[in-house]
């Protein structure tokens, strides 16, 4: 094989648009026109074992360049770029970010009076990305084809898949170009394969209002309240799915139990629009909680919010009452490298006022006696499971000295990675024990109370979800999330 020829799919000169549909179907194009290429080399080449060269193709980009200082009267925090310059992005999937990026691009347009410009990057396209989306080929373990995959194909190179842009850690090239999205084509790549292992549905079902949770029991309850709103006509949600990629549009549509549950089961109550309900079940500890978010993340989601068990600290709580987070102890360590513990992650007015509207519609308290159910303050998440054996007097003095209400091992991950990643995020808990005074997790501790609270719990994140999905964007998206140099898309 000569390794020094490189083969690769005919490049268009890049083109201006003014037409945001016009620009993402030419990014969807030479999107399909590099993976095709890269999927039928790649094919050709397992057939014959025998490459004849090494075969390349590039993503597309998206990049605008901008000569003014004048400042923009926008409401949004996003959708124009802080200074100008030229700044590009490369992307991937635009036909599943069809909408998303049709928003973007047309809010560039109206903010800059530019025409946006669509080619080809200078970054590969991995073959196990190129052929992700085609179930009849898959990439081999290392060793296992005749011949040696990174000598023909390009990998994945962690250099462009990371999170030096959210993160606030990215160097410019050379060439100064500045980021216009927040993560890279390669790092998107990355998630959509590893949302698609870890939830066994595909990308393209999950919801812009996505719910966590650390319990099973919610599941069938999601179930259930979905096939209630598909019997209503008018409730503009149009399908279940659920892990395997069931969809079901009848509210006594059949799904068969999957032979293997994924590790974090996944289940969507699908709008046309995207704005329906997404559910995560994560599992237990903040280990998962990083790995989900990390993921569901590049989705771009308007919202996110962790409806989990908890931990209840003071004697005045019973079994069953929610907490809803005002703030976060974070002794979770999954993100101290990322995102350091000085930085306060702040409650979103918008989250808190939706989630306790949800708590008194469901539970139909108000005012005062709203009290009687739910406390406000800060919940602390922990890495340590069984944090009650531990010597009693460090971790007990530092919760009081906190004035933390409840604790868990999920919440304060999910919020920091929402404040990291931009998204909108909140916390409303069920307490299930209380360990410091006596009542811990145990079978038959439950009363008939904690009960119909757990059955109200989902619901209330339901509600408002529902609510946050009816916010102006610019109410939602608002600066709070936002630093002081930003890419211009969400």
């Amino acid at each position: 094989m000569n390794q020094t020829t490189i083969v690769t799919p005919e490049a268009p000169h890049p083109q201006a648009f003014r037409d945001p549909k016009a620009a993402v179907a030419q990014l969807i194009k030479l999107y399909e026109q590099a993976t095709s290429f890269l999927c039928a080399r790649f094919t050709q080449t397992m057939q014959s074992g025998h490459p004849g060269h090494r075969y390349r193709a590039f993503y597309p980009e998206i990049r605008i360049t901008t000569t003014s200082f004048a400042k923009i009267d926008s409401r949004l925090s996003f959708g124009h770029v802080s200074s100008p310059g030229t700044h590009a992005a490369t992307i991937t999937r635009p036909d599943l970010f069809a909408k998303y990026l049709e928003q973007q691009i047309k809010l560039l347009i109206a903010n800059h009076d530019v025409a946006v410009g669509i080619g080809v990057s200078d970054t590969p396209i991995p073959v196990h990305f190129a052929v992700a989306n085609d179930a009849s080929i898959s990439v081999p373990q290392d060793g296992a084809a005749e011949f040696t995959l990174r000598d023909v194909f390009d990998v994945p190179d962690l250099s462009t898949t990371n999170d030096d842009i959210v993160n606030g850690t990215h160097t410019l090239p050379e060439d100064g170009t500045e980021p216009l999205a927040p993560f890279t084509a390669q790092r998107v790549d990355y998630s959509l394969a590893r949302l698609a292992h870890y939830t066994a549905t595909d990308p393209g079902h999950f919801q812009n209002h996505v719910l966590f949770t650390n319990y099973q029991f919610y599941v069938s309850e999601f179930e259930a309240y979905a096939r209630q709103q598909l019997s209503d006509p008018k409730s503009g949600y149009t399908s279940f799915v659920s892990t395997g990629n069931v969809e079901i549009t009848d509210p006594d549509g059949v799904i068969d139990p999957t032979s293997k549950t994924p590790q974090m089961p996944t289940y969507h109550l699908k709008k046309a629009d995207g704005g329906g309900i997404t559910l995560v079940n994560i599992g237990v500890g903040p280990s998962n909680a990083k790995t989900a978010t990390d993921h569901v993340a590049v989705l771009r989601p308007h919202a996110w919010l962790m409806v989990g068990h908890c931990a209840g600290l003071r004697n005045s709580q019973s079994l069953g009452d929610f907490v809803l987070a005002h703030a976060y102890l974070r002794e979770d360590r999954v993100l101290d490298d990322d995102l350091p513990v000085w930085v306060p992650i702040p409650a979103l007015a918008e989250i808190q006022i939706a989630l306790e509207t949800a708590v008194a519609e469901v539970t139909e308290l108000q005012g005062y006696d709203l009290k009687r159910i739910m406390r406000t303050g800060t919940v602390a998440s922990v890495d340590n499971r069984n944090w009650e054996l531990r010597d009693q007097d460090g971790p007990v003095q530092r919760l009081s000295q906190s004035r933390a209400i409840a604790l868990d091992m999920e919440s304060a991950t999910i919020a920091a990675n929402g404040f990291r990643f931009r998204v909108p995020y909140g916390t409303l808990l069920c307490v299930s024990d209380k360990p410091l005074h006596g009542e811990l997790k145990l079978p038959g501790m439950a009363s008939d109370f904690y009960k119909t609270q757990v059955a109200r719990h989902l619901m209330i994140g339901i509600k408002a979800m529902e609510t946050l999905s009816e916010m102006p964007l610019e109410r939602i998206h608002s600066r709070k999330l936002r630093s002081f140099h930003e890419t211009a898309f969400l």
